[in-house]
């Protein structure tokens, strides 16, 4: 099979996947946040913010480098993953006793604190299914891990619906996240025993110090992502309150489903770019130029859209109990436009073995975030936090961007800057139907909206001949 179609295919089927998880996560926010109405969302929305922060200290971005090094030479998988699973057991013991350290120190309520502890249990056994995930990745086989997140969305929806239905409490709702995990841990042992290597614990010492070195920087990207991507929850949370976390985080959770699109894309192209960044120099430069434009094109018409049908979405999904999150929505979408933009430079650096550059510059994002946040919260509140997020997301993107220009693999600045002419151009004739039919359902919107969209494309000749010849080969039968 070609790098093409392989990528095409892991891709088609982790999109597939995200559909599916799309899908049932839009039913699953329907009935949870009006089950729980704001401030009981609120308080959900914390717990899951709280604790992924904490989550990432238990991969440290081994699961990166696993990825990485296995898509060179699978057949270390059987040593890696049984060094990975005993680092993560030490590393997990010692997440979850800060987690409840903290959390018992913020002084937070009882409801509150056993929220937390349930989600952080959640999230650390969801870390050990990302380390099977990395195996899945490397070895190019991404159906099984397709499998293993719609299992999981399944499960949380259903156990969810049924919780609902016997009138459960806000703690047994987010137990059901653990229990979810659990199983799905269990379909991926299974799966990896059968299908990849066999595994156990095991104690290399060289192994672990030396990786754990070698992950560090992937992992400080990982910290220092995560605490600018849910610090303003939790900053929210203790400056504001749970009503206003409820408002914020009805907005931000439909961008962080969103933000899963570039990531998918990423765990299918990463091991193609680690690959030629040893053998083919051009054919990696042609991948991150490909990447770019495609996620140029998916992004744009995403913020134009849900920027003009906010109102409609919100409406839909949460009701009119959530009517402040339109706003918030409205200037969050575009760190969506940003971050797509920016994902063909963030795997270029982690491909070529340049990762400190990135967690330098997610470090500043941190600063930058924290910084902001402190500044706009006491002023416009959880609009000021959605503030906070576009303008960290461009300082990061932005530094990116430049380094990328400096270590030689910045992408040609006169063609890329047609591009995003004609795909703005693009863009803001779908804007201009969207707001002429503003009257329709969202539905039909967005049907159009695609529709129209695709036509400007071509209207713009934003696809030229390779990209059409690639599409034909992708499509082709062996």
């Amino acid at each position: 099979m070609t790098t093409a179609k392989n990528i095409a295919k892991n891709t088609g089927v982790l999109v597939l996947s995200q559909i599916i998880t799309y899908l049932l996560g839009f039913i699953y926010i329907v009935y949870v946040a009006r089950y729980l109405g704001a401030e009981g969302y609120g308080i959900l929305s914390f717990g899951l913010a709280f604790t992924g922060i904490f989550a990432v200290a238990v991969d440290l971005g081994l699961n990166t480098i696993t990825t990485r090094d296995l898509s060179r030479d699978v057949v270390k998988s059987s040593y890696y993953l049984s060094n990975l699973t005993m680092i993560k057991l030490v590393l997990s013991i010692i997440v979850f006793l800060l987690i409840a350290l903290t959390i018992n120190l913020l002084g937070y309520p009882f409801q509150t604190v056993m929220v937390v502890y349930f989600l952080g249990l959640y999230v650390i056994v969801a870390a050990f299914s990302q380390m099977f995930y990395a195996i899945y990745q490397a070895y190019e086989k991404m159906e099984y891990q397709s499998a293993g997140q719609v299992l999981n969305t399944v499960l949380i929806l259903i156990l969810t619906l049924a919780a609902i239905y016997f009138h459960a409490n806000l703690i047994l709702i987010s137990s059901i996240y653990l229990i979810g995990s659990i199983i799905v841990l269990f379909y991926n042992i299974i799966i990896t025993y059968w299908k990849f290597a066999k595994f156990k614990l095991s104690l290399d010492r060289n192994f672990w110090s030396f990786k754990i070195r070698e992950a560090l920087p992937f992992g400080l990207t990982s910290i220092y992502g995560t605490i600018y991507t849910y610090i303003d929850s939790v900053m929210l949370s203790l400056m504001q309150g749970d009503l206003v976390v409820g408002w914020y985080s009805a907005a931000y959770r439909l961008i962080l489903i969103v933000l899963y699109l570039p990531g998918i894309i990423n765990q299918a192209i990463f091991p193609a770019m680690s690959k030629f960044y040893i053998s083919s120099d051009d054919i990696l430069r042609k991948i991150q130029e490909k990447f770019f434009k495609y996620m140029l094109i998916l992004g744009f018409p995403i913020g134009v859209g849900t920027t003009l049908l906010a109102e409609k979405i919100i409406l839909l999904i949460f009701g009119e109990g959530f009517l402040p999150s339109i706003l918030a929505l409205q200037v969050l979408i575009w760190t969506i436009v940003i971050t797509f933009c920016g994902s063909a430079f963030v795997k270029l650096f982690e491909a070529s073995g340049r990762q400190m550059a990135i967690t330098k510059v997610t470090g500043l994002g941190v600063a930058v975030n924290i910084a902001l946040n402190l500044f706009l919260i006491p002023i416009y509140s959880f609009i000021g936090a959605s503030i906070a997020t576009v303008l960290t997301e461009m300082v990061v993107i932005g530094s990116i961007v430049g380094l990328s220009y400096h270590v030689g693999y910045g992408i040609p600045v006169k063609e890329n800057l047609i591009l995003i002419l004609k795909v703005i151009i693009s863009g803001i004739a779908m804007g201009i139907v969207l707001w002429y039919f503003d009257y329709l359902s969202l539905i039909i919107l967005v049907i159009i909206a695609v529709f129209v969209y695709i036509a400007a494309l071509f209207i713009t000749r934003v696809f030229d001949s390779e990209d059409l010849t690639l599409l034909r080969n992708i499509l082709k039968i062996n």
